[in-house]
Parts: C-alpha cells; sequence; structure tokens
C-alpha cells in the first residue's frame, strides 16, 4: 500500500525520481511503470497507478461509462488524458507535459500515498489542500462525524 508523503523538485525535462518505497510496490503490481491522469477529479492533482491497479480502474470505468452523459464525458477525459509512464534505470517517470500543466507541476512537488494509488501534486497546491482540510472539512459537522466514525 502506498503510505506517507514524499517531497520532491521535478527537473526542467519533467522528471520525477519516485521515492523507492514506492518503486517496490509498483514492480510487484504488474511491471515498471504508472499510468498517470489528473483531468476530472481532484482539484489539480495527479493520481497514479500501477499497471496491474490501473486495469481494474479502466475495468470500473468501462461498467459504469454508459449510465449518463456526465460518466461517459468523465470515461473521454480521464482515460483519454491519461499516459504510460515508464520508469527508468534511476527510478524517474517523465511526466507528460499536457499533466504537468493540468497540475501546475513546475518545480516543488509534492508525493501522496493513497493506499492502492499515489497522488501528485505541486507543493503550493497540496498546501492549499491541507488548508481546506483544517479550516473548512473539519470545521463541517458531517465531516468530523464521519472521520470519528472510523475510531481515529
Amino acid at each position: 500500500m502506498f503510505r506517507g508523503s514524499s517531497y520532491h523538485t521535478i527537473d526542467a525535462k519533467g522528471r520525477v525520481n519516485i521515492p523507492a518505497r514506492f518503486r517496490e510496490l509498483i514492480r510487484n503490481n504488474g511491471g515498471n511503470g504508472l499510468v498517470l491522469s489528473g483531468p476530472g477529479l481532484d482539484e489539480k492533482g495527479l493520481v497514479a497507478y500501477p499497471y496491474q491497479s490501473w486495469e481494474t480502474v479502466e475495468e470500473k470505468i468501462l461498467q459504469m461509462a454508459e449510465k449518463s452523459s456526465a460518466m461517459r464525458r468523465f470515461r473521454r477525459i480521464f482515460i483519454g488524458e491519461s499516459a504510460e509512464c515508464p520508469m527508468d534505470r534511476q527510478g524517474r517517470i517523465l511526466i507528460p507535459q499536457s499533466l504537468r500543466d493540468y497540475a501546475s507541476l513546475e518545480k516543488d512537488i509534492v508525493l501522496v500515498g493513497v493506499l492502492d494509488h499515489f497522488e501528485i501534486w505541486s507543493l503550493e497546491n497540496w498546501n492549499d489542500e491541507k488548508r481546506k482540510l483544517h479550516e473548512e472539512d473539519m470545521k463541517n459537522e458531517e465531516v468530523s462525524n464521519e472521520i470519528a466514525r472510523l475510531g481515529l
């Protein structure tokens, strides 16, 4: 499972070092690379799935996508904007320019483990996401009750 956060710098070519603890999970889950996507999900973050996990995501989307025009649109954008990103020998991936632009990835970035996948955020957007949790979501009684039900 992908856990924890890692702070990195994206290089001028758009390459990112994948933490060693994530690399092993990626290799054990279908190969030596990832599928990245972002459009249609959370604000300005990319999702990164190992190949085998991505196949499961695609199967779920394929089953749901014919239900409504919104789901067909989601499928079209989410799958259409996705990119396979193999890791090089140094454990880096190259993030395509279109996805870097979408997520505002310029220099300082954060890789955030989210159990079955991880997310890639610009440092600025990540800090804003954390601020929203503390200043907005945790003040919402429904959200705080839902978290309390987890026993945390």
